[in-house]
This record gives C-alpha cells, structure tokens and sequence, in this order.
C-alpha cells in the first residue's frame, strides 16, 4: 500500500558568478546586481503555497542549491528557514545544508549562516590543482578552498561535503588521488566524487576538451577509493562516500523515493497522496525573470503512473550501496514486488542483482559497475498499461 515517505524541502537560488563551461543545471550568470529582494519574496510567496499543499506533514531536510547560493545574505537565508519553523513544519533535528563557491565566501561569512540555521555546507571545491580550477572556469583558487574548509570548520558547522571531479582534462590517476588526499588531510568527512560528463548545452559538449581515456578513469577511480576506504569514509552511493553518520539525509531521500518540495526557478518536486494513490512530479517556471513576478510559478505537473513509478525508485535506489527492502519498494510504489518480479529475475540472472534473506536487494559488484543496464530492466514498456 502507498505511504507518505519523509518530506524534503529544497530551494533554489539560481545565480552565479560566471557559468562553469561543464555545468547544464538552470544556473545564470550575474548580470549587474543581485536581485536579493524581489526574489526573497517570491520564494517565501511561493514556499506558503507549497506548505498549504501538505498540511500537517514535516519538513526533515532543506537544501539550499543553485547556482551559488552563498552569493545571498544570510538573513535571506535565516528568513526562509524561519518561515518553515513559524509553521511549526520544521523537524527539530532537520539537516539544513546550503552550497557555497569558495570563491564568493566573502558574501556570506560562515559564522553568519551557522547563526541563520545552515548546519551543513556543501562546497563546490571540483579540484586543489590550479591549472584545473581554470580549465573549468572556477572563480577560486587552490588557497580559497582550503580557507573556505578551514572557515566551515571554525565556524562550528557540524556537516561538511566537499565535490570534486575526476577525470578532468588531461588529469593523470595521480592528480585525481592527490586533489582526495588533500580533501581529507583538510579534515572533509564527506565527499562527493563525480566523474566530469560532457552533458549538452554546455560549452564543454559544442567544444569538447581532451579527456582521461577508459583505463585512466578507472585507474584514478580505484586509487580515490582506495584512499577513502582507507579514511574511514564508506561508499554509501554510486558519487558520495563518507564516515558513518556524515551521510546526507536530504540527498538519500532523493535516493529512496522520498517526497520533496521545489521552491524556487526551475525547481522541481514530488509529492505522494496514499488515500488517492497518487504521486505527483512539479516543476516550477524556469526563468527567474518568468517565476518571480507571480502568482502562476508552477509550469508542468504531470502523474506517474504506475510501471513509471516501479522505473523511477529503481532509478534512484539502486544508487545505493546498501539498496533496499522490499517493504520499502512496495510502501513508495504502492506497487507489489510480486507484479514486477521477472525484472528482478532477469536483473538476478545476469549477475546484476542479489537478495539477502529474501526481502532487500541490492546490486552486486557487478551491478554496481554496471548499473545503467540493470535501471535499464525496469524500463517501462512501451504500451504497458498505465494507472
């Protein structure tokens, strides 16, 4: 039967400094001056509709992404969260995390935000070589990022993730292993580790730079783990790795099929309604020039259906290492495990999927390795029947 999982919030501030020539996330760079104000109040206009549409349900995580968020004061911050709190739908224990450039760090001073209600920080690093940071259109240097981990720490934020890319254009296994030493040796406790991808509309797809070949890439793969297994930092998802406890509780909702609301340009969301088995995706107006005047933010809404559902927990699911019981799956899906179980046995037959005492799953190393073709299983049939 479907339940209400966790509700998520996560809010998007869509401004940058300079747009990174590999990012496609619906980021834009500033043009004059920050229109702090206007936009403020059109995420608190927008966040009082979001709330009045999940009444009595509690907000466990905020996220606060973009662009670069640390580009807004924190007193615009502190007013979103209090705006939650007011409402009494804030859970006392919620993980607040906001992401920050290290290279704007002077527009909000991390004492300032701990102070607002940020308790997790999430900086966008990408590397510690300088000639990368270039490359990649990074308005900060090697020394900036380590102040800002430096300026976290000092600050008293409890939560800390670093991203870093491997990968990069002509980076050696040895450059990708020396940017996640110095990552630790900062104390992070949390990392993000991403292979960079050439994603469309990017400058970097129109004009591809060189990059590591297959046997480079795993080579630098093995090395980083190695050195965050042997830091205590487990592999929790197919990018995220960190020491038991650090784990991002917004993020595994996402992973588990959770509910969330979008506030913000472009911002999307889902919501799950048992009694109707129902759930619902949202996506808000693009454009903050389009989404800040009002009333009208939302611009799609559409229903999954059934056999989308199934595809879409495996899609996400699956990401994680320890994967998920099948209580679970049913309970997000209000779909039986038993109606779609020769997915299952295709995905068990090919060495791709595997069962302990009979009701979690998760994929096996090779599963792991190779986890666009077991999502790829529960793709919905064309002409499946749809409700």
């Amino acid at each position: 039967m479907l339940t209400a999982p966790p509700l998520g919030l996560y809010v998007h501030l869509p401004w940058c400094v300079s747009k990174c020539p590999y990012c496609d996330f619906n980021s834009h760079a500033l043009r004059g001056r920050l229109p702090e104000s206007a936009y403020r109040d059109a995420l608190l206009a927008d966040l009082d509709e979001e709330l009045a549409a999940v009444p009595e349900r509690t907000i466990s995580s905020i996220f606060f992404g973009g662009g670069t968020p640390s580009l807004f004061s924190p007193s615009t911050i502190g007013r979103l969260i209090e705006s939650v709190e007011s409402a009494g739908r804030l859970a006392e224990s919620a993980e607040i995390t906001l992401e920050a450039n290290p290279g704007t760090v002077e527009h909000a001073s991390f004492a300032d935000l701990r102070a607002a209600g940020i308790n997790r920080v999430s900086l966008g690093v990408q590397s510690f070589d300088a000639e990368q940071l270039s490359v990649l259109g990074r308005i900060h240097g090697p020394d900036e990022a380590l102040r800002a981990i430096e300026e976290v720490h000092r600050a008293g934020i409890p939560r800390l993730n670093a991203d870093l890319m491997f990968g990069l254009p002509g980076q050696t296994p040895e450059g990708a292993l020396r940017d996640v030493e110095i990552a630790l040796d900062a104390g992070v406790r949390h990392l993000s580790h991403y292979q960079l991808t050439l994603e469309p509309n990017t400058l970097f797809y129109s004009d591809p730079p060189e990059l590591p070949d297959d046997e480079r890439i795993w080579a630098a793969l093995q090395r980083c783990q190695a050195a965050l297994a042997g830091a205590g930092l487990e592999q929790y998802e197919v990018s995220a790795y960190a020491v038991p406890g650090q784990e991002c509780v917004h993020n595994l909702n996402y992973w588990t099929f959770g509910d969330y609301l979008g506030v913000g340009a472009g911002a999307h969301g889902k919501l799950t309604y048992p009694a109707e088995d129902r759930i619902v995706r949202r996506s808000k107006k693009r454009h903050p020039a389009a989404y800040m005047p009002g009333p009208l933010r939302t611009e799609e809404s559409r229903l999954i259906d059934r056999p989308r559902r199934v595809f879409e927990f495996m899609l996400n699911a699956l990401r994680l290492k320890q994967g998920f019981p099948e209580s679970q799956f049913e309970e997000r899906t209000g779909v039986m495990q038993q109606s779609v179980q020769p997915g299952f046995d295709l995905a068990i037959e090919r060495g791709l999927l595997e069962s302990r005492a009979g009701t979690d799953w998760r994929p096996t190393d090779l599963g792991y390795r190779f986890l666009n073709d077991l999502q790829a299983i529960f793709l919905p049939l064309e002409g499946e029947e749809r409700g």
